[in-house]
């Protein structure tokens, strides 16, 4: 590391973090940010002290209010501006994430830009409709009279950690999110993308976003762990592992913040004997290596029937023939490098342990000989459930299948993981998309295709077991970046009935009211209820008007 820095000091680009809308050079030393398709550096940012990091909670502190108290309409408009800027400067986004992150241009622009693009509009035009106060007229006939609502609120602090793998898209949809529930925001990129984070904080400066309302920070990982013990921060969004995110989420219970975890995944992919095996393999391929695999909802195991196994492999290994690796700034490449070399470290690892086990490799295998982090595509066939690569997450190249006698054991086999983020199952048969629909446990399940629903700002996205806690995008996303509060108004000049004393009046009162509203058989009930109205209590405290409201409660 010292050697890398010490060849990234010699060079001119040095970024800096933002804090409350000024570029603060860092007093911890520098990091350098690495090619990912040579191995060296191209640039690097200066990293704040814990001192310096602290500066940005309480920006965001001070800006709250005022951002806070602009109203939809008008931060709306701040976003729309960011969606100007981004669609007019998409390319240079994209050939930065190329060059820091290693998914080719065009890739960048599809999975990245366009995305967060659509993310920004739909958030501008829909959050206000959202997060609007919603009537929650009362089951209670005693209650009726009242005025009652869900109102959502703001946390005021929300930290936004980010991975590597999409350094646009999910820091930016998440920003985006929380800024127009109207928080403020601090954000930590991921070390290995911390140029494409700092960016997005220029992107947002250019769009008018008021001073402090987003900062954005370069800092180490002990630093980042002091910014998720603060309790200035409402609320954490983490997406990255699993094994990370348990830190995060006890670290963050020291002060009960709540977390939003976004985690990682063993998705599978179901094909039954009734699918078109072209689009099938089309799309797997396509799951499994896009972004060089490095995407939390990449299709890692295959079931697919015994019937069609070795049609499906056949075309698999096709398609994965025709891939091109290499430069991922050049128009033809469909795989650039992987963005760590400790991540290609353990792809190697989950192969050789599959091969020393029976395993065969029928396309790449093998690291390629020369500078930078490339893996090839790798499709493996005679694997075992047992295997690595078909229980931990492998996010590379790599695709496992396994065949199996029937719908019900590809379920089974689908199932039987400590993650559930996504799945997607193949099959010409609507009757069959249902049961898999149904069957398959993950957030998300997409039939005749895959990874793509990350892309409508609509859906919510979000997974069960270690895949992660609660949802981000759409309307469930959007929710999750304010807290609701029950509101209920009482505008009668009456008592309320329940309110003290108590006595014999209130006994009779409620030995009355239990069979009117709750008793069995309606004539029971209307026994009850005539008796009720003999009370004096009920005329003293009770909305007659307001019960009438939910006279079907007094019948059902």
């Amino acid at each position: 590391m010292a050697t890398l820095a010490a060849q990234a000091s010699s060079l001119q680009e040095t970024r800096h973090s933002l804090i409350a809308g000024r570029e603060t050079p860092g007093r911890a030393g520098v990091r350098p940010a690495l090619n990912p398709t040579t191995g060296a550096p191209f640039a690097q940012a200066s990293l704040l002290d814990a001192e310096q990091a602290k500066e940005a909670l309480a920006a965001a502190r001070s800006a709250f209010p005022g951002w806070s108290g602009l109203g939809f309409r008008a931060r709306g408009r701040v976003l729309l501006r960011a969606r100007d800027i981004l669609a007019s400067e998409g390319e240079s986004f994209a050939r930065l994430i190329a060059t820091e992150q290693g998914k080719p241009v065009a890739e960048a622009l599809g999975v990245e830009v366009f995305p967060s693009l659509e993310s920004l509009r739909h958030l501008a035009l829909h959050a206000e409709e959202t997060l609007r106060p919603e009537p929650l007229p009362s089951e209670v006939p005693l209650f009726a009279h009242k005025d009652e609502r869900l109102v959502y609120e703001p946390y005021g602090v929300v930290l936004v950690i980010t991975p590597w793998n999409y350094p646009l898209f999910l820091a930016l949809a998440a920003v985006a999110a929380a800024l127009v529930a109207g928080n403020a925001v601090v954000l930590k990129p991921a070390p290995a993308t911390t140029l494409t984070g700092l960016r997005i904080g220029e992107l947002w400066r250019q769009a008018g976003l008021p001073a402090g309302a987003l900062s954005v920070l370069a800092v180490d990982d002990q630093v980042a762990a002091g910014l998720v013990e603060d309790p200035r921060v409402g609320k954490i969004v983490f997406v990255g592992s699993a094994a990370t995110g348990q830190k995060v989420m006890a670290a963050a219970a020291r002060n009960l913040t709540p977390v939003l975890l976004e985690l990682g995944g063993k998705d599978a992919a179901v094909v039954a004997r009734d699918a078109d095996l072209e689009r099938a393999a089309r799309g797997i391929v396509w799951g499994a290596f896009m972004n060089t695999g490095q995407t939390c909802v990449s299709v890692e195991r295959v079931f697919v029937e015994e019937a069609v196994a070795e049609a499906l492999v056949a075309k698999i290994v096709e398609q994965t023939q025709r891939l091109r690796v290499g430069d991922p700034l050049q128009a033809q490449t469909d795989l650039g490098p992987m963005t760590l070399e400790r991540q290609r470290a353990l792809v190697e690892e989950h192969v050789a342990d599959a091969l020393a086990r029976g395993a065969r490799a029928l396309t790449g295998g093998t690291r390629p000989p020369g500078p930078g982090f490339f893996y090839p595509p790798t499709v493996l066939t005679g694997v075992e459930a047992s295997m690595r690569v078909m229980r931990e997450e492998s996010f590379g190249p790599l695709l496992p299948i396994m065949a199996v006698k029937d719908l019900d054991e590809a379920i089974g086999h689908a199932n039987d993981s400590e993650y559930g983020l996504t799945a997607s199952g193949w099959t010409r048969s609507r009757q069959v998309a249902e049961r898999l629909g149904r069957e398959l446990r993950a957030g998300v399940v997409t039939i005749n295709d895959c990874v793509s629903s990350i892309g409508e700002p609509t859906a919510p996205y979000g997974g069960v077991g270690r895949s992660g806690i609660g949802r981000s995008h759409g309307a469930l996303g959007l929710r999750e970046m304010a807290q609701p509060k029950y509101v209920t108004w009482d505008g009668t000049r009456r008592a309320p009935v329940w309110w003290f004393p108590y006595g014999d009046t209130f006994l009779r009162f409620m030995t009355a009211a239990l069979p009117a509203i709750h008793g069995p058989g309606i004539r029971r009930r209307l026994s009850a209820q005539i008796r009720l109205l003999a009370s004096g209590r009920f005329w003293r405290g009770v909305s007659l008007l307001g019960m009438l409201r939910r006279i079907d409660r007094l019948f059902s």
